[in-house]
């Protein structure tokens, strides 16, 4: 056969396929390529997510651990610090029952300025001349006079006491010294004041008791010794500023508790 006539056969064949399944055709075809596109591209990224995936697991559990164990650190550290202040309330309490105690012995010893409602007295010389067979002395105030006055302060209940300014404690002595009156270790020179903090009604304790009584009798009446008294607002005590030396006496020691009997064992009862 001639190659004109194959030729012509051909062409016969292709015109005689209907057109519509040369189009679907070509489109299987493109479709085809673009499949095998996406699968290509496709294949690296799952192979990379399943590579990676079990390290990040792995870390993620690592990262869980290590916060399950901060918790428990911030838990434990918790409990600690609750407990310091669980101690520490303890402890500021201990404190403030020493600190409360310290203060209310530094008041019973004359330790701490004080101010408050009382009254003044004061005492000076007198002025009338002493007779010819009379003792001069017995015209001036003395350092008996000023006891007696703060021993009828004290029964009258007189909380504190200074005498020109010096803080009367237990340890106060009060005497004369060669014409002079020496407190403490203070010398006092006339007007002599005696402040005391203590009622409203000082005062009126102080003069209504049988022993002022009497002095005001032996003293001013006999000697002409004047005493004097003011009402202020408000006296001031200062502080006691001196030392108190104790040569024979000590602290006693503090009685310790009974200790608790222990608890006795069960079955052990009779």
């Amino acid at each position: 056969m001639s190659g004109t006539g194959l030729r012509a056969r051909i062409g016969n064949r292709i015109r005689s396929i209907p057109s519509w399944q040369v189009t679907l055709g070509l489109a299987l075809l493109g479709l085809g390529f673009l499949i095998a596109a996406q699968l290509a591209t496709e294949r690296p990224r799952i192979r990379y997510t399943t590579q990676e995936r079990t390290p990040l697991i792995e870390t993620a559990v690592d990262l869980q651990e290590q916060q399950e164990e901060l918790s428990a650190q911030v838990l434990k550290l918790r409990d600690q610090i609750h407990a310091i202040e669980q101690q520490g309330q303890g402890t500021n309490a201990a404190i403030r029952k020493l600190n409360a105690e310290l203060e209310e012995a530094r008041l019973s010893a004359g330790l701490i300025p004080l101010r408050g409602t009382g009254v003044v007295f004061q005492l000076e010389d007198s002025v009338e001349p002493a007779g010819a067979v009379e003792n001069e002395l017995d015209y001036l105030v003395t350092a008996r006079d000023l006891r007696t006055m703060v021993e009828e302060l004290w029964l009258a209940g007189a909380e504190a006491i200074a005498i020109n300014g010096e803080r009367v404690v237990p340890t106060t002595s009060i005497i004369d010294i060669g014409g002079v009156i020496l407190a403490n270790s203070a010398y006092l020179t006339p007007p002599y004041q005696i402040s005391a903090i203590g009622s409203e009604d000082l005062y009126e304790q102080v003069v209504s008791s049988p022993g002022f009584a009497d002095f005001v009798r032996a003293r001013q009446d006999a000697y002409g010794i004047r005493i004097g008294y003011l009402e202020p607002p408000e006296v001031d005590i200062p502080a006691f500023a001196g030392t108190a030396t104790l040569r024979n006496a000590r602290p006693a020691p503090s009685e310790e508790p009974p200790a608790s009997p222990a608890p006795a064992s069960p079955g052990t009862g009779g």
